[in-house]
């Protein structure tokens, strides 16, 4: 059964020597010996001693906002030689947190500027100030599935949003410029990537599953950012959150019509399933919880094939309507064929077991179907190889 809708990335070392040179010598050709008369030589110059690099790393100047500049994005990064202590301020005196990226290109500041407001930067012996730009008008929406104290599964993907206003969503020439501003830090570190399926969404995954009790601190610093076409970012989003303490897989066969639930590597259940019939397959690919409904309501108008239904354990894999549920009047039904919507149904009792024991962010895998999974259909960027995700970046 399905339901369609939304519910909802010098210091130098040196050696120094002093080389003192002198010697005595007669004549080219000649050779003095005892009773020779004896002859001044002027000694040789000392080698002059190059005085010592500095082992002080050069004066930390800002480069950017130049000194004195006005209508400054509240997203402004503070650019500076090297990478001395930057302090930038606000009118009142107070110091605004932030620090530099990985790569050292920019100081940036941990929250949005206020608008319309003046700044002052101090970096090494160099003070500057600038302005930033009034509040805009034209803001483009924006959303982060990621939330506070929440504790997801080792596949949960870090998937930020930007709904289609007028003008649509991200351009392509823009890009870059809205994933520089995406941060996310993970304890302990692990690499991974942004990927964009669409101009309506970005999503970040790391190279292999979150290692069970990673910790996740994400930030969309969007608020105020620059996007053309005289359009803004409309806030800034923040979220910390926690990776469970195992990783749990549930891998849909339609070759045998069984749902194994692996935990940790380990099988621990297997449950009889029916999937979509021919006419309404289930997509299969590598899918991920999203979300987790004690009860849902089902509604269809396809003629011939509607149906009103409200069902227990609901599991959403698919925006287009595609779950994991408890059918309770497939379950003749379940291990033999496949009867549903597109959903992977489980009897009741079978349906609470993974119900209880699932995420959102768990790995739902559906193997031999008739329908591959759409990109973009749900959270899908575990259905990519590492490569293809790398790729879809738009940070080079």
């Amino acid at each position: 059964m399905r339901v369609t809708g939304r519910q909802g990335r010098w210091a130098t070392s040196w050696l120094a020597a002093v080389l003192l040179a002198s010697g005595c010598a007669g004549p080219t050709g000649t050779t003095a010996g005892p009773d020779a008369p004896a002859r001044w030589v002027a000694p040789a110059s000392p080698t002059p001693t190059a005085a010592p690099p500095s082992t002080e790393p050069p004066p930390s100047l800002v480069r950017s906002p130049a000194n004195g500049a006005t209508n400054v994005p509240v997203t402004a990064e503070i650019e500076v030689t090297g990478r001395g202590q930057v302090t930038l301020t606000d009118p009142a005196g107070n110091q605004i947190p932030g620090e530099f990226r990985a790569d050292g290109s920019a100081w940036v500041p941990g929250r949005p500027l206020a608008y319309s407001t003046g700044y002052t930067v101090k970096s090494g012996n160099q003070t500057s100030a600038f302005t930033t730009m009034p509040s805009p008008g034209n803001r483009q929406s924006s959303g982060l599935y990621l939330f506070d104290g929440q504790v997801y599964g080792t596949a949960m993907p870090i998937v930020v949003e930007f709904p289609i206003k007028e003008g649509g969503g991200i351009p392509a020439a823009q890009r870059a410029t809205v994933e520089r501003r995406l941060f996310v830090k993970s304890d302990p570190p692990q690499v991974g990537a942004w990927h964009w399926d669409s101009d309506q969404a970005v999503e970040y995954r790391p190279k292999e599953q979150w290692k069970p009790g990673t910790k996740l601190s994400v930030r969309v610093g969007f608020e105020g950012l620059p996007l053309g076409d005289g359009r803004y970012g409309d806030v800034d989003r923040t979220a910390s959150a926690t990776i469970g303490d195992r990783s749990m897989v549930f891998t849909a066969d339609n070759a045998t019509k069984t749902l194994t639930v692996t935990r940790d590597g380990t099988v621990v259940q297997t449950y009889p399933i029916s999937l979509g019939k021919p006419s309404t397959p289930s997509s299969y690919g590598n899918l991920v919880i999203m979300s987790r409904e004690r009860t849902s309501h089902f509604v269809s108008t396809t003629p011939g094939d509607s149906y009103d239904q409200v069902v227990d354990y609901g599991e959403r894999l698919t925006w287009g309507g595609q779950y994991i549920h408890a059918a309770p009047w497939s379950v003749d039904d379940q291990g033999v064929r496949n009867v549903s919507h597109g959903c992977v149904n489980l009897s009741t009792e079978n349906a609470g077991w993974v119900f209880e024991n699932s995420l959102i962010g768990d790995m739902v895998v559906v193997k031999g179907t008739e329908a591959p999974l759409t990109q973009g259909d749900g959270w899908t960027v575990w259905d990519l190889t590492w490569e293809q995700v790398q790729a879809g970046s738009a940070v080079r």
